[in-house]
């Protein structure tokens, strides 16, 4: 009966998660994170190698998945707001690349029947433990043999800043947390720190943020 309860409240927070998603997309007039890709992937541009595939999960409006793309790379981008979908589209369309964007609620949808060379979960911490443990699980059955994860979050030293991200210390990323759960990985970088970051209004000034990129064993 327990377990039922906690299912069913898991549910209800997801459809409650997906509808304030949707509504904060659609009551903005412009991208909320804008269009500039996340610092990271440019930091890490010899990841993103023309010709490889890549997933970008929990897309929003398509600034990372736009900017792969850019790179030459066959993306496909997980969403769910329709609102993000459609700027997504409309910003692939303006940079005359393409990207497969498909609406997906990542914890509960399928997910593509395929292997990519690299798996992208860029600010993508809106679930608690739980929920994450499935997030990343899917993230690591996606990967190829041999292909990466590349994750980029925030820190529990975030909820200083208060400038981007949950408000929930659960839902942040500790560099043991990351070791942890890519336990068997070969761990590629992890790296915590500090920086300024301007990516539109839903992330700006002085941030906590983490690294993670991680390499799946070849079978």
């Amino acid at each position: 009966m327990i377990a039922q309860m906690r299912h069913h409240l898991s549910v209800k927070a997801r459809r409650k998660d997906r509808t304030m998603w949707e509504e904060r997309y659609a009551g903005s007039r412009d991208y909320v994170f804008g269009t500039a890709p996340a610092q990271f992937l440019r930091d890490h541009l010899d990841r993103l190698i023309p010709g490889q595939t890549a997933l970008a999960v929990a897309d929003g409006e398509g600034r990372n998945s736009v900017f792969m793309a850019e790179r030459g790379m066959e993306v496909t981008a997980l969403e769910f707001a329709p609102t993000a979908i459609s700027r997504a589209k409309d910003l692939a369309a303006e940079r005359s690349v393409t990207v497969d964007f498909r609406q997906c609620d990542i914890l509960r949808d399928p997910w593509p029947d395929a292997h990519f060379d690299v798996v992208a979960g860029i600010f993508i911490q809106f679930v608690g433990p739980d929920e994450r443990a499935l997030q990343f699980e899917r993230m690591q059955a996606a990967t190829k043999p041999g292909g990466i994860v590349m994750l980029h979050g925030y820190t529990p030293k975030q909820l200083e800043h208060g400038t981007g991200g949950p408000p929930f210390v659960e839902n942040l990323y500790t560099p043991e947390m990351l070791r942890s759960a890519f336990s068997g990985w070969e761990i590629e970088t992890l790296d915590a720190y500090e920086r300024e970051v301007q990516e539109g209004r839903g992330h700006s000034g002085m941030s906590a943020l983490i690294d993670l990129i991680a390499r799946k064993p070849i079978e």
